[in-house]
């Protein structure tokens, strides 16, 4: 910091007073990120930390990644901005390669700025295609702030609004600690969720049902991930009524679950439309829809994202997907992965107020409850969220009830990182005995 930069604690005085009492920084000491590198950022004061979340799921490939830096200024000292009006070779070399790697035949690619908005337009498309303004989604399910992907959330602390167009029914969701199913093996648990969508389509629906959104694995809900196959049971019963099925990919994409490149694959099928966003741009705005031709091209009138696959934005998503790509940052997130279950699993064993750990790949929580039972402790969870800072490691928070701890290193971390964050969460677990 120098002597003209502003400290931490000038930032927070006037971050509260310029921002909605609703936008709170994580911390009650809050945290001023000055600069980054690979999977470490520092702050005004020059502290260091090990960064395990990465700005949510959005810085993936590393802090001032090389490759996607470089990408970035070589563009931006071209054109930052055109819009869908014209010709952009980096957004129309991003379409190819997205679509390429959907999975989804005759794909179509839309991009937009943000998570919020991809869900709001498959939500469009869906309820445009099929004619209907009938949309299932899960419990426990986030998809973000916008007014229609409110509506299709399922998260009390995270539900600004009750107010919306759409019809939406909640089925059963892939977090089962707390389910009514909550005893059943793997196979009876996907068995009992079909049976509770089958009931819940024979008695709430009023004719065509436009879509099921999912999560494949939850985000905001806490890292609540099915057995595999859940969701090609559950798209069978879809399938038969002629029910979209829209894979919101935003924090499992690229990799990021180690065994498969999406989310989705886990599971048997090809949705109907992807959407995407987070870390496919490092940390640029960048997000977007993947969707069959004759889905996509439901709309009729025209229509584009101001911002939405821009050549600045579009530029870093292309060097982001070449990193992964040729660092095989997929397996080193199984690898990776395995090596952090290895390491921090004895510790969960080990701990009576931690219920459960779950997760694959670099995409792992643990839910902290009261010592005797499954009672939600979250005074417990935000200590040792604090206790891991003081540890030099930064982690997140998520869960209905607030006591879920989530971690998402960088797809490419090493494994004497991944060490380094083992070591202080298991110091601030020890610290918060």
């Amino acid at each position: 910091m120098t002597a003209s930069s502003p400290s931490t604690a000038d930032l927070h005085a006037r971050y509260r007073a310029v921002l909605p009492s609703y936008v709170k920084p994580m911390y009650a000491e809050p945290i001023s990120i000055d600069h980054g590198q690979g999977s470490y950022v520092w702050d005004l004061e020059g502290n260091r930390y090990l960064d395990f979340f990465g700005g949510v799921l959005t810085t993936m490939v590393g802090h001032n990644n090389p490759r996607v830096t470089a990408a970035v200024q070589a563009q931006a000292a071209k054109v930052m901005h055109t819009s869908t009006l014209y010709l952009s070779q980096p957004m129309i070399e991003l379409a190819e390669r997205i679509a390429g790697l959907s999975g989804i035949p005759d794909a179509r690619v839309f991009f937009t700025t943000s998570g919020s908005e991809a869900n709001d337009t498959a939500i469009l498309l869906a309820t445009s295609f099929r004619k209907s303004n009938q949309v299932l989604a899960m419990r426990n399910s986030y998809h973000g702030r916008s007014f229609t992907a409110q509506a299709i959330t399922s998260h009390a602390s995270w539900s600004s609004t009750s107010l919306s167009g759409l019809q939406v029914t909640f089925v059963q969701g892939p977090y089962r600690l707390r389910s009514p199913f909550a005893s059943l093996d793997d196979a009876a648990f996907t068995q009992a969720a079909v049976d509770d969508l089958s009931q819940l389509l024979d008695m709430t629906s009023a004719g065509n049902q436009a879509a099921l959104i999912a999560e494949p694995i939850q985000g905001v809900g806490g890292f609540a991930t099915p057995p595999d196959g859940f969701f090609g049971a559950m798209h069978k019963e879809l399938a038969n009524r002629g029910i979209l099925f829209i894979s919101d990919e935003v924090q499992t994409g690229w990799g990021r679950t180690g065994d498969h490149y999406w989310g989705y694959q886990a599971h048997g099928i090809t949705p109907d439309i992807i959407t995407f966003a987070k870390g496919v741009g490092n940390g640029i705005t960048l997000a977007g829809v993947v969707a069959r031709a004759e889905i996509m091209d439901t709309i009729q009138v025209t229509s584009f994202s101001t911002f939405g696959g821009n050549p600045l934005s579009a530029a870093g998503g292309l060097a982001t997907l070449d990193y992964v790509r040729d660092n095989d940052l997929q397996g080193n997130a199984k690898a990776m992965g395995r090596r952090f279950l290895d390491g921090f699993g004895p510790v969960v064993d080990q701990t009576a107020w931690i219920a459960e750990l779950r997760g694959r790949g670099l995409m792992w929580a643990f839910e902290i409850t009261a010592t005797d039972g499954l009672e939600p402790d979250p005074n417990r969870t935000t200590a040792v969220l604090e206790a891991a800072k003081a540890h030099g490691l930064l982690v997140g928070k998520g869960g209905l009830y607030g006591n879920v701890i989530r971690l998402a290193p960088m797809l490419d971390v090493s494994a004497d990182e991944l060490d380094e964050g083992i070591a202080a969460l298991s110091a601030a677990i020890a610290d918060v005995h």
